[in-house]
């Protein structure tokens, strides 16, 4: 039995919160995805909330390592600093525990834990006493109704509200408070059903409330050293028919059939516009955080314009596109004891991209991306956090930079270890990445898949155009800074002066030994005109060479070229 940690919610207790709500949550993961089935049916919420609780344990304990190394909490005064084994200041924990949260947020229940966090955090960076726990539950769930555009009862809002109702009741000690918070959400809990009918339906409570519940335990746990009696184990949650939509939900088979989160630097001013549009486009609207830096949830059809708004208002990041049609006949399949490996929808592509106009675009062709910034590719965990979100038995990785072969080396065979199939198609550049899921059929062997997704990608040359930031020596020559290089198969083959001159040049040396189709990838610095001139270039050189023209958005280069 853990021991009693004291009567406030100091640092020591937040790391064994977070610690005992992960193994919590990864205890119930399975049950909890079992019964999820508001807003979409799709099988993920316990997932959901363990990565972000997973990234919230992970921004903690760097804390305590920092602290211990002498350096964390120092800004807030009170209890940081010193040599080895210091302990982080309590205000610096919580708001690392907050800003893991939404940084490693996924799903719709884990960006509403995200804001829940955050909204907690707010009050106790100023006390940790139960005054103050109390006051941070009322104030979490104030936060976390207004970050959802649609608020829904019967839901993990209804659960926090109860809970903090329940704590502003219950007496000053910080045992007391916890207590009667998770008492409260337990009862909310059971009411669930009664208040949404598509749980009614399915004899279930709702998925997203049910963890939350799980967290709260942790947090009895943490302060008393005793666990909670444990929430009665749930059965899988009966089939639903294919219209069970609900007011405000996308559980209907018409629903929009993409998920799409971002992190977002932007202002207040940009986000509520974003707010606005994105609102317009789909549903299951949250956007959480502030000063700053957001994390923005919501189901749409239309991915592309949902990352297009973002670029908008500001700079969107960590972009993840996850398609619902995919993961709903996973999930049937599992249901019905179907083959998996026999079932098309067993397979996914995960592809890196260098832009949010790319992320769109592979999203739409059936991907899950996952996105390349400038000077900063994707770590190992990025990469098989993609993979664990495709929920796929066959996956078919494409890093789409030489760069990552290693790291993708590496992140095969992590996943490999977990039972996934993982073909590895070592491409270089996105528009070889393109080429290969422009011939990728899930209905095919998994093998012949391969050999024709590698193919193409081998059959595409690529090539790119960048600025030169000093003078150096390339295999073209001597460059200056600002000149424009153009590279072919990652060399420099061409220097110029002007980026559509270089542009044209890099085509005719890319179509000199043939070619069927050029496909053009523009940043959106990209120059307006530089795409039609370099079309009509190819249109009359080259009449037997269509091309076909794609915008990345924010990308490393200002045009990306294939010839395939």
């Amino acid at each position: 039995m853990p021991e009693k940690l004291g009567r406030d919610l100091d640092p020591a207790a937040v790391r064994a919160w977070c610690a005992l709500a992960l193994d919590a949550l990864g205890r119930e993961r399975e049950e909890i995805d079992a019964i999820n089935v508001y807003p979409v049916a799709d099988g993920d919420t316990g997932t959901n909330l363990y990565l972000t609780v997973e990234a919230a344990r992970q921004a903690v304990e760097a804390l305590f390592t920092a602290g211990g190394d002498g350096g964390a909490g120092a800004d807030d005064g009170a209890g940081g600093g010193g040599g080895g084994g210091a302990v982080p200041a309590p205000a610096a924990t919580v708001r690392a525990l907050a800003h893991g949260a939404l940084i490693g947020a996924r799903g719709n229940s884990g960006t509403i834990l995200a804001q829940l966090l955050r909204g907690m955090a707010d009050v106790l960076a100023h006390g940790c006493d139960g005054a103050h726990l109390a006051r941070a539950l009322s104030t979490a769930s104030t936060a976390a109704r207004r970050a959802v555009a649609h608020p829904v009862e019967g839901t993990i809002l209804s659960v926090a509200e109860a809970a903090a109702r329940a704590a502003g009741e219950a007496g000053p000690d910080l045992w007391d408070v916890a207590r009667a918070a998770y008492d409260g959400a337990r009862a909310a809990l059971d009411a669930t059903p009664g208040q949404l009918d598509v749980l009614a339906r399915a004899g279930v409570v709702d998925a997203g409330g049910r963890g939350l519940v799980t967290v709260l335990g942790a947090l009895v746990e943490a302060l008393t050293g005793e666990a909670p009696p444990p929430v009665p184990r749930a059965r899988r949650a009966a089939p639903l028919p294919a219209a069970a939509g609900v007011p405000g939900g996308d559980c209907a088979a018409s629903g929009p059939a993409y998920e799409v989160i971002y992190l977002l630097e932007a202002g207040d001013d940009a986000v509520a516009r974003l707010r606005a549009r994105l609102d317009a486009l789909g549903g299951s609207l949250v956007v959480v955080g502030g000063d700053g830096l957001w994390n923005v949830h919501v189901h749409v059809d239309d991915a592309g314009a949902a990352v297009e708004a973002g670029v908008e208002a500001g700079r969107p990041y960590r972009i993840r596109v996850t398609h619902f049609a995919a993961d709903a006949a996973r999930a049937a399949a599992a249901e019905t004891g179907g083959s998996p490996a026999a079932e098309p929808v067993q397979r996914a592509v995960v592809a890196v991209v260098p832009g949010e106009g790319l992320a769109g675009l592979c999203a739409e062709a059936g991907a899950t991306t996952v996105l390349a910034l400038p000077g900063r590719p994707p770590a190992s965990g990025e990469l098989l956090d993609a993979i664990r979100r495709a929920h796929a038995r066959e996956v078919v990785l494409l890093p789409n930079s030489a760069e990552l072969r290693h790291t993708a080396a590496a992140v095969a065979e992590q996943a490999r270890a977990e039972g996934v199939r993982v073909a590895l198609i070592p491409t270089r550049a996105a528009v070889q990445g393109i080429a290969a899921l422009a011939v990728h059929e899930p209905g095919r062997r998994f093998d012949e898949d391969v050999v024709a997704m590698t193919a193409a990608a081998g059959a595409t040359r690529y090539g790119e155009l960048a600025v030169a930031e000093h003078r150096s020596f390339t295999s073209a020559g001597v460059c200056q800074a600002g000149d424009v290089l153009g590279l072919i198969d990652g060399d420099v083959a061409v220097i110029g002066q002007d980026l559509a001159e270089t542009a044209q040049g890099v085509l005719d040396r890319m179509l000199s030994g043939g070619g069927e189709l050029v496909t053009l990838v523009l940043a959106s610095d990209a120059p307006p005109a530089l795409a039609g001139r370099l079309e009509r270039h190819v249109r009359q050189r080259y009449l037997a060479v269509d091309t076909c023209v794609h915008h990345g958005g924010r990308q490393h280069a200002p045009l990306l070229i294939g010839v395939e």
